[in-house]
């Protein structure tokens, strides 16, 4: 197996697709530094179609390390329970947008939350300088395999076992906050502990990152989606909602549609427009939607993870059959999503951005103020 090489391609497909941030040349120089897989558990996790397999660096070299550079926007799974992934590796790609939209300089304080195998700590440690940055992650021993990777790596991070959600680390307050793993809410401690200007970038809701700017008097932050991408949650909080069939499955369970009726629409912009899936998550952040093909078309299975669903069947047609159940009729909340984002001009991502107050926090649409608002969901 040629690491090497490896590194070097992942490298070479970055900059042919733009991916390296010209403001932020360092980045690129530190993953010299410190690629990936220096940071990688011996054990990786590939979806074989029906579960998690095991990617053994030991058995299938080459397999492990297309796990970890075969592509800049997939994630490499460190870990799995009870079938499902619990810790990864953050796509290359994903890694360099969040640290570049952190606009991280030397000699910032540096708070790295969910730290995970050490990798983006390792990162902003190579930027901000020895002892400028902390580290916290929930599970013991993760903590502990981050500690002998950066030790290695000669780097001087701290690395702290703690629930980021509820403590923050001590000393001075944090010019920057980074987070690896998604929330719907930002903790109010994760605003408390950063100074005045300070900024926070973090994944949203499973499915774009956010850089907050702190406000002058400390009480409430603000900021634009940054861009997309998919990340693990916060495993201190609820369980999330399990994705594809299997989560609709077991949240309709043998309950009979309570309505039936034709809908006007084709659902292939479920498939792939992410302008789209964005605004829908904005609006119904619940909401947990699944699509497959046949030979009438794109069908939907939507549900809330826990009592509500809703099933679109494909005609033919150009429309689709609507049945829904449970408490609420989340397929016609996803259909108001859906019209109200075309009345808007069908925004992009980072048209959207969050403020967060010590008692409330919303989404809003290209103005803070005077745009249009949507609450942000508790966990839970």
């Amino acid at each position: 197996m040629d690491l090497v090489k490896w590194r070097a391609g992942l490298d070479e497909a970055m900059e042919a697709r733009g991916a390296w941030p010209e403001r932020a040349p360092w980045l690129r120089e530190a993953v010299a530094a410190l690629p990936r897989d220096r940071f990688a558990p011996e054990r990786l996790w590939r979806w074989d179609g029906h579960a998690y397999v095991a990617v053994d660096r030991s058995v299938d070299p080459e397999g492990w390390a297309s796990e970890l550079y075969g592509d800049q926007s997939v994630g490499a799974i460190t870990q799995v329970r009870g079938g499902l992934p619990s810790s990864s590796l953050s796509a290359q790609g994903v890694v360099v947008d969040m640290l570049d939209s952190l606009l991280l300089e030397p000699g910032h304080r540096v708070w790295d939350i969910g730290g995970g195998q050490g990798w983006n700590a390792a990162l902003a440690a190579r930027r901000a300088g020895p002892g400028r940055v902390v580290s916290t992650e929930i599970d013991p021993g993760l903590a502990e395999f981050a500690r002998a990777r950066l030790a290695a790596a000669g780097l001087d991070v701290e690395v702290v076992v703690a629930d980021a959600s509820r403590t923050a680390p001590g000393g001075d307050r944090f010019d920057r906050v980074i987070a690896t793993y998604a929330v719907e809410r930002v903790p109010w401690t994760w605003v408390e502990a950063t100074r005045p200007g300070g900024r926070i970038v973090y994944p949203w809701g499973r499915l774009g990152h956010v850089a907050l700017t702190v406000a002058g008097d400390g009480g409430g932050a603000s900021g634009w989606v940054q861009g997309l991408g998919q990340f693990m949650a916060d495993r201190a909080g609820a369980t999330p909602p399990v994705a594809g069939f299997t989560g609709y499955a077991a949240v309709r369970g043998d309950g009979r549609a309570e309505t039936e009726r034709v809908v006007e629409r084709d659902l292939f912009a479920l498939e792939g427009n992410w302008d789209l899936l964005f605004a829908l998550r904005v609006a119904v952040p619940d909401a947990v939607i699944t699509t497959g093909r046949d030979e009438d078309g794109v069908n939907a299975w939507v549900h809330d993870g826990v009592a509500s669903w809703a099933t679109f069947s494909a005609v033919g047609d150009g429309t689709t059959v609507l049945h829904q159940g449970g408490v609420r009729r989340i397929g016609d909340e996803l259909l108001a999503a859906w019209a109200e984002w075309e009345g808007l001009g069908r925004p992009e991502p980072c048209d959207y951005g969050i403020t967060v107050g010590p008692h409330r926090q919303f989404a809003w649409l290209n103005d803070s103020v005077d745009g249009p608002r949507w609450p942000a969901r508790r966990p839970g």
